[in-house]
């Protein structure tokens, strides 16, 4: 089949590299694509938040799947656009997408489906914060009602560091904090069935031991070993197939990758969040360990055939991501910043280790690739364990060069007994 990727981040380039090497996949293309997406799929230049020109893209290409990777383009309805030019779409619709693009709605749908999270208030004046964050107390947790790009929650110690983001937002959501681990479980559906894949945990603040401000994702580990063995048995039960279930009960049935962050806390598994699209950077390391053919299972999500889609298969193995942000991040990043060592670890630690680009460029005037974005590369790498994928992740990490990049040194160190 013929296959087109919306997006341009290591996701994207996570998606495309299993699909690239998808026996089933003839033609492979991506809008708007980075400098390494370009070297597995054909780019081409797209707005990515206007629906009729991704759908036309699509229509000229002859694809016979788009996968929408990013979660503004489907809040914008992007999937619905394509949907209606009659092309199999992975993503779900814009209303089905207020599952991440609300905040409020998110906790309107698990109230209705009995899915357990954490207690909040939605507060749209100074007087209702004030109250909210009185309620809860310390440690405070703040969420834009919106989509922020990974970077509209505050959890803090500070009541008016909590109280300041609160303000700066339209409508906010302020709730309990969640004791206890995190770990992200993503689940593909059709509106119906639902097809859980391979949990993974990330891990949120910019510098080591949880240290810094929230960022998109610093790295990313899978399988957890400490992790319940019924884990994902209990998460489908009362979480994944409970909320799909209520959407397509409202009418608004939701069809592509249902991502729960999870708490697993003193009184259970409770929802930290609901996302519309895969994460990342979890789906590096979750699609680094799937053995299934993407595009079949993307597509079975896209036709509302999963329910016949033959069970998934997974390696044994560990897989470890490290992220290597550009200076400044998760503020204002400087980009611009020539990319080195790329060439060295495609030779000498391939395929164990990999490097997937999230924010990047071929320079016009110079041919070199450039940093282009905070998150700006993925070093990605699989092991028999935690720990020897962590030591190829972390030998790939030393041979790349980006002046004034920062990444954490700790990724899975815990999981794999390292600290």
């Amino acid at each position: 089949m013929k296959v087109l990727v919306i997006g341009g981040g290591a996701r994207e380039h996570a998606l495309c590299r299993s699909l690239s090497l998808d026996p089933d996949v003839t033609a492979l293309h991506c809008a708007p694509g980075n400098a390494g997406i370009a070297e597995v799929a054909e780019l081409h230049t797209v707005d990515a938040l206007d629906g009729a020109a991704v759908a036309g893209l699509a229509r000229r290409l002859e694809a016979d799947l788009v996968v929408v990777g990013p979660e503004a383009p489907l809040v914008a309805g992007v999937a619905d656009a394509v949907r209606e030019q009659g092309i199999p779409v992975f993503g779900p619709s814009a209303r089905a997408a207020e599952l991440e693009g609300s905040k409020a709605f998110a906790k309107d749908v698990m109230a209705a489906a009995g899915v357990p999270t954490a207690r909040s208030y939605l507060c749209t004046t100074p007087e209702e914060i004030d109250e909210a964050l009185d309620a809860f107390g310390a440690p405070y947790v703040v969420k834009d009602d919106g989509l922020a790009a990974g970077k509209g929650v505050v959890v803090t110690e500070d009541v008016e560091a909590a109280r300041a983001h609160a303000l700066a937002c339209d409508r906010v959501v302020i709730e309990e904090f969640l004791d206890g681990p995190e770990v992200s479980l993503f689940a593909v559906t059709d509106g119906e069935t639902v097809v859980p894949l391979q949990p993974a945990q990330d891990f949120k603040r910019a510098h080591d031991a949880d240290q810094g401000p929230n960022t998109g994702g610093m790295g990313a580990y899978s399988p957890l070993p400490w992790a319940d063995p019924k884990l994902v048995d209990e998460v489908m039960r009362t979480v994944l197939q409970p909320t799909v279930d209520e959407l397509r009960r409202r009418g608004t049935p939701f069809s592509g990758l249902l991502y729960a962050g999870l708490a697993i806390t003193s009184r259970g598994v409770r929802v930290i969040e609901f996302n519309a699209r895969f994460g990342d950077p979890e789906t590096q390391v979750v699609l680094a360990r799937l053995r299934t053919p993407l595009s079949a299972l993307l597509r079975a999500a896209a036709t509302g055939t999963l329910a016949s889609l033959p069970p998934l298969r997974w390696s044994d193995d560990a897989a470890v991501t490290v992220v290597v942000a550009a200076h400044n991040y998760p503020g204002t990043p400087r980009t611009g910043d020539p990319i080195g060592g790329l060439t060295e670890v495609a030779e000498k630690d391939a395929p164990g280790a990999y490097v997937l680009h999230a924010g990047t460029k071929r320079d016009a005037a110079t041919g070199e690739v450039v940093s282009a974005g905070g998150r700006v590369l993925s070093v990605t790498a699989v092991g028999g364990d935690l720990k020897a994928a962590r030591e190829r992740a972390y030998r790939a990490v030393g041979r790349l060069t980006l002046d004034g990049s920062h990444h954490r040194t700790d990724i899975a160190a815990r999981a794999a007994g390292e600290s």
